[in-house]
């Protein structure tokens, strides 16, 4: 049983930290109906939902991804390089209590959630805006006893590390070239986006299926060339706040 933990699209979110795109105005309900729609795909996928307390003070606290990396063995808290985000790790820590045993990344580390992908005992950290060396090595140093790796890739024109690469499957990546290397993470093979749509390397495999943003229609058929099930959700609000599939939830196995 896959565990998806969510938190509610708070009132501030149109006040939502933005890098790398210019503010224009969220449709605050249509943002809500997007999420809730997020979650009823987990759901029929065979996700344990549960939602953590809305923080309608905490602008981004929707994008609850940031605030932990959970692997089987361990739950990392992370200190946000964004200053404004950093309350939001509390209530998740909470959620995550008996779940995992817990450890925490402090100053002067940061790293967001976003920037770390898990590919079989790697921990890929992205350098960039929101988290840095210090961070990448408080992680390395955590998950070192648990079998782990973690390397450092540069990220400069995106976000986060997972907007750039995400993971399709076993030994299997999505990647926009042009935002980071496929070589960074040899031996998995790689399909590219459509190169008309740079936002659609984020995905979120979830059992089976990929859960794709709707507007990424080309890259979702190249996907599905690769032999992989298309789960399209909308996600036309939330990404006006750089949101991508994976940063709305939390995933971790349940009994690990």
């Amino acid at each position: 049983m896959l565990i998806a933990l969510t938190r509610p699209v708070p009132a501030s979110l149109p006040r939502c930290e933005l890098t790398h795109l210019a503010r224009t105005p969220i449709d605050l309900a249509g943002a809500r109906a997007e999420h809730d729609g997020y979650a009823r795909a987990l759901a029929s996928l065979g996700c344990d939902v549960r939602p953590i307390a809305a923080a309608d003070d905490l602008p981004d606290s929707v994008f609850v991804e940031d605030t932990a990396v959970v692997l089987d063995e361990v739950a990392i808290l992370t200190r946000p390089g964004a200053p404004s985000r950093r309350p939001e790790t509390a209530a998740v820590a909470a959620a995550l209590e008996g779940l995992r045993s817990l450890a925490r990344i402090a100053a002067p580390g940061t790293l967001d959630g976003g920037d770390v992908l898990c590919l079989d005992r790697t921990l890929y950290v992205g350098l960039g805006s929101r988290s840095n060396r210090a961070g990448a090595d408080q992680l390395a140093a955590v998950v070192r006893p648990y079998g782990y790796e973690v390397r450092t890739v540069c990220v400069t024109r995106c976000l986060h590390l997972k907007s750039a690469v995400s993971s399709l499957a076993t030994g299997l990546i999505l990647v926009n070239p042009q935002w980071v290397h496929p070589h960074e993470f040899e031996p998995a093979e790689a399909i590219t986006v459509s190169p008309d749509e740079p936002a659609a390397a984020n995905v979120l495999l979830v059992g089976a299926a990929v859960l794709c943003a709707e507007a990424h229609a080309g890259t979702a058929r190249r996907i599905e060339a690769a032999g992989l099930a298309v789960r399209a959700i909308r996600m036309q609000e939330l990404a006006k706040a750089e949101a991508g599939v994976t940063c709305c939830s939390l995933m971790l196995r349940n009994g690990s």
